[in-house]
């Protein structure tokens, strides 16, 4: 609908029209079609639509939404065109959150060894235990006020804080710190960049904040604010993925070679003096150091000349050509993560990738790497999973008896860890397991006590946005609608339990009222997005605004100096299995990481490049089904043969994928106790990984397993949208100039 910034103020309920300022920033200026939350939903006239801002995370980063309510329901969910990180765009799965809202499934209330209990019980049961012994404290990785109130609570309770994700970011994070000095991760000027260059990280897909690349993507093919000339991209990874379907020159390589690419590019970059940043800030050795990494030996290193049918002068050139056009036209992006950091040589091969920033000066500039600000609150503002190493100890803790009770809360460690770990069996000798979640899942099916709580459409919260955009951004999220069951979130309830139990501090009511004290700081500033004369009118335009940042705030051409990467420290990757194709998991982009995997919109919403769902396949080259008689369909067992673990797989035969390479999705694969739509359906492939680390921080090396392949005579049918009509690539014909205009 067509809504007035005047009317809008007016329906918002605000007596003066003139104590807000919406101050203009670089995000597009639309009209808002949202409205604050002044009175609950339920009380407004029957038939009229409202639309209220807020914030959703089901996978990857948070997404600034607006919703539809009416009477009461929420209704749809769109994108907010105001907020700066994805800009009036949002995932298939921030409209999952609306199935999450009315899911069948929902827990009612709370229950203790599977009888219904009170909250009053609960709370005084959770107060019970975290003063009577050890606690474990088990969450996502949180970040704003609910990652300040935890924190505080751990100290306060002598516990300890395990964040968890099935596939940690603390290897970008190392190597950003050694490249740039920096614990948060820079702002990607993808919009004004002429060539993107990125090695292993499917950012148009999965990887950090894929919304948020995807509309600076459209920005940089259209050329930008000036409407210059398309950008270029070129990716390197092992597998087909979304990103490298979407890209002008794809280099498929061998799985942990990554490094090795990097390195290559670099040499032909300062072979060639093309070089316009510092080579010995970004390289330690300077150009000597370079000089053995030359594009023929990276060419046979890398795999590259294999899949290529062995043509050595064509993958010499296509290393050649990408370091050209990548130093030629600037300004140009280098980025790394995913698969390249999940190997044993992960961080290395992060931080090649990064350092090409340093050599071709694109470092602090429009359209290169842009460092974020600190954000003006005292508040946690990046925070990534804990290493495989620190599992390890976790477990054996858990085992030993040093925890008398574990909380959980946004994670399912049962499911996201490989199951060879032992987690599930250590959870089994804790005296006290308290579970938060909203639908059943394996970590809460061995829980002493399930508290269910709200869903992101019924609380209140908050996040500083890990990247931000350049300058200081803080989401909200607020209740759109009354909570259907009887829920709480999980920062009501642990404020309310550190009052009860009288810990040492200043706590405050509840969520909300922890948002609206670290509001009243914003207000003070009289700056950025959103001012006004009185902190409730400012409360009430933060709200409608989905939001808080300061454009005028950005850091600019600052040019932080990390530590140059020692070259010789490059070693080959290592791989346990024992097999011989490599194993590569990817993440499902509708499911993640197996957090939507209860949600039906989601399972039906198809992967980008084999259109599959509601399953688990494999990705299999073509020349690799043909030698092995393999077609689509059959089921076929990968096994790996260091840990014993098996899994079954539907054969996906695709022309794309290089020879040797297995691609997998997560997120199938959960137990009989799950939601309906999540359980008996598909395998779950982390099961099968071996626990293999990155030699530098220790993180899980999930890109870096082996397995067997064997045909088990079955064969089904492989649901997908593309149809039976195989994708084969066409013969390539010149194309004809006919005209100049």
């Amino acid at each position: 609908m067509d809504l007035s910034r005047r009317r809008f103020l007016q329906l918002g309920g605000l007596s003066a029209l003139g104590a807000v300022v919406f101050n203009g920033c670089d995000i597009p200026e639309v009209e808002l079609q949202v409205q604050s939350s002044i009175d609950i939903p339920e009380d407004t006239v029957a038939g009229g639509e409202l639309w209220y801002a807020t914030l959703v995370n089901q996978g990857g980063a948070p997404e600034g939404i607006i919703v539809r309510v009416m009477e009461g329901r929420a209704k749809k969910v769109e994108g907010n065109p105001d907020y700066p990180m994805n800009r009036g765009k949002h995932s298939a799965r921030s409209e999952g959150a609306l199935q999450a809202l009315y899911h069948p499934d929902r827990i009612d209330s709370p229950s203790h060894d599977g009888v219904a209990a009170s909250w009053d019980d609960s709370i005084q049961a959770l107060g019970a235990a975290v003063t009577t012994g050890k606690t474990l404290v088990i969450t996502d990785p949180l970040r704003g006020q609910l990652g300040k109130v935890v924190s505080q609570f751990v100290a306060s309770a002598g516990a300890n804080h395990a964040q968890f994700e099935p596939l940690s970011r603390i290897v970008l994070k190392d190597a950003l710190s050694q490249t740039f000095d920096q614990e948060r991760t820079p702002h990607f000027d993808i919009k004004n960049a002429k060539c993107v260059l990125s090695i292993g990280a499917d950012w148009l897909g999965t990887w950090v904040s894929p919304v948020s690349h995807s509309v600076e993507y459209g920005e940089f093919r259209d050329g930008g604010h000036d409407g210059e000339d398309r950008g270029y991209l070129i990716h390197a990874e092992s597998r087909f993925s979304t990103t490298s379907a979407s890209a002008d020159r794809w280099i498929p390589i061998k799985p942990g070679t990554e490094g090795l690419l990097a390195l290559g590019i670099a040499h032909v970059i300062v072979e060639k003096g093309l070089a316009t940043g510092d080579v010995n800030k970004a390289f330690k050795g300077g150009a000597s150091a370079l000089s053995p990494f030359t594009p023929a030996v990276v060419a046979d290193g890398t795999g590259l000349t294999e899949y290529l049918g062995n043509d050595s002068l064509k993958a010499t050139h296509m290393i050649e050509n990408a370091a050209v056009i990548f130093a030629t036209n600037s300004p140009a992006i280098a980025l790394g993560g995913d698969s390249a950091g999940a190997h044993t040589n992960g961080a290395f091969n992060l931080a090649a990738a990064y350092a090409l920033n340093q050599l071709v000066g694109s470092v602090g500039v429009v359209g290169g790497i842009q460092f974020n600000p600190v954000f003006p609150l005292d508040v946690p503002q990046s925070a990534v999973g804990a290493s495989l190493d620190d599992w390890k100890t976790t477990i054996s803790d858990m085992n030993n008896g040093v925890y008398s009770t574990v909380i959980v809360r946004g994670a399912d460690p049962v499911y996201g860890l490989p199951d060879h770990l032992g987690f599930k069996e250590a959870l089994q000798k804790i005296g006290e397991v308290i579970v938060f979640t909203s639908i059943p899942n394996e970590t809460s099916n061995g829980a002493n006590w399930v508290l269910p709580e709200q869903s992101q459409l019924e609380m209140w919260g908050d996040d500083i946005p890990d990247p931000a955009p350049g300058y200081p951004v803080l989401g909200l999220q607020q209740p759109v609608v009354r909570p259907f069951k009887d829920a709480r979130s999980f920062g009501d309830v642990i404020l309310e339990v550190a009052s009860s139990v009288g810990m040492n501090g200043t706590w405050a009511l509840d969520m909300q009222d922890a948002l609206r004290t670290a509001a009243r700081e914003l207000h003070k500033l009289n700056r950025g997005s959103v001012t006004a004369t009185s902190f409730d009118d400012f409360w009430v335009g933060i709200l409608q605004r989905g939001g808080w940042w300061d454009t005028s705030a950005a850091i600019g051409g600052t040019i932080y100096q990390g530590t140059p990467l020692d070259v010789s420290a490059y070693s080959n990757p290592e791989y346990l299995g024992g097999g011989k194709f490599h194993l590569l998991p990817f993440r499902s982009v509708a499911l993640w990481e197996g957090q939507n995997s209860d949600l039906p919109w989601l399972q039906a919403a198809p992967d980008p490049t084999s259109s599959g769902v509601w399953q688990t396949w494999v990705e299999i080259s073509r020349n690799d089904a043909s030698e092995l008689d393999i077609s689509e369909g059959d089921i076929l067992e990968l096994t790996n043969n260091e840990n014993k673990q098996q899994i079954n797989v539907i054969a996906y035969p695709m022309p794309a994928i290089p020879d040797g390479v297995l691609g997998v999705p997560m997120g199938q694969g959960h137990s009989a106790g799950s939601g309906r739509y999540a359980r008996d359906r598909g395998v779950n492939v982390l099961n099968i990984l071996s626990a293999v680390q990155d030699k530098t921080t220790n993180a899980h090396a999930w890109a870096a397993t082996t397995v067997t392949l064997r045909k088990t005579g079955n064969k089904t049918r492989m649901v997908k949208l593309e149809g039976e009509a195989a994708t084969d690539q066409l013969e390539e014909w010149p194309v004809v100039l006919i005209s100049n205009h």
